[in-house]
C-alpha cells in the first residue's frame, strides 16, 4: 500500500492583514493589499482571495493575480467549497479608517486543519452565531493595535477566549507587537520569516504565539 505524504502548510505575513496561505498547489491569499494603499504591497498569484473589509489596505484581489492565478475572491459572510477549501464567513463589524463598516470573520477549512481570520475586526464581543461556529480553531490571525482594530489587551482577551492551538499577530507595529507579547506573557518569542506546519505539529499546543515578520 502506497504510503501518503502529506504536505505541509506555509503561512507568509505581508503587513497590515495580509496573510498568503499554501498548503500543496492551492494558495489563500487574505485580505491582500490594493495598489491604491499606502502599506506596502506583495503581489503572488492565488486560487482563493479572502477580503474581510472593503478598504484599500484589505481588497487588493488584483494582487493576487498573478501568471496562471486569478483567484476566486470572497467579499463576506456566507459558505463556500473552492478547490476542497471549505470556507465559512461571518458578519462582525471593524471601524478601521474611521467609520464602523462590516468586517467579515472567515473560518476556513483544510486538510484537517481550522484556520480563523479575524481580519480587521474592533469588537471582542462577537455574535453568537460567530462565536459557535469558531470552534477547534488551530490557528488564529488576531489583529493587534493598528488605529480601527483591537488593542492588544483586547486581541489577547479575545485570542485566549477561542482556544486557538497557535496564535498570529497581524496589523502590528513594533511598540503593539512589544505590549501584545507581554499581555500573551510571551515576550521572547522570536519572529520567523515563515511558519511551515504541518498536523501533527498542533498536537500539545494551547494558545502558542507564533510571530511572522512581513514579507514584502
Amino acid at each position: 500500500m502506497a504510503r501518503v505524504i502529506l504536505s505541509a502548510m506555509i503561512i507568509t505575513y505581508h503587513g497590515a492583514g495580509c496573510l498568503k496561505v499554501q498548503f500543496g498547489d492551492t494558495i489563500i491569499a487574505a485580505n491582500p493589499i490594493s495598489k491604491e494603499s499606502k502599506e506596502k504591497q506583495a503581489k503572488f498569484g492565488a486560487d482563493i482571495a479572502l477580503i474581510s473589509l472593503n478598504d484599500k489596505d484589505h481588497n487588493g484581489v488584483e494582487n493576487a493575480t498573478h501568471g496562471e492565478r486569478t483567484p476566486f475572491a470572497i467579499l463576506g459572510p456566507g459558505e463556500y467549497e473552492i478547490k476542497g477549501v471549505f470556507i465559512r464567513g461571518f458578519g462582525e463589524t471593524s471601524a478601521y479608517g474611521g467609520s464602523e463598516r462590516i468586517n467579515t470573520v472567515y473560518r476556513v477549512s483544510l486538510e484537517g486543519m481550522n484556520l480563523c481570520f479575524l481580519g480587521a475586526l474592533s469588537g471582542t464581543e462577537l455574535k453568537t452565531e460567530t462565536t459557535e461556529g469558531l470552534d477547534d480553531i488551530d490557528i488564529l490571525f488576531v489583529p493587534v493595535g493598528a488605529e480601527g482594530v483591537l488593542s492588544p489587551a483586547d486581541a489577547n482577551k479575545l485570542a485566549v477566549n477561542l482556544e486557538p492551538k497557535i496564535i498570529i499577530p497581524t496589523h502590528y507595529d513594533a511598540a503593539t507587537l512589544k505590549t501584545f507579547l507581554k499581555e500573551a506573557g510571551s515576550e521572547s518569542v522570536a519572529p520567523l520569516e515563515k511558519l511551515t506546519i504541518k498536523k501533527k505539529d498542533l498536537e500539545g499546543k494551547e494558545g502558542d504565539i507564533v510571530v511572522l515578520e512581513a514579507q514584502n
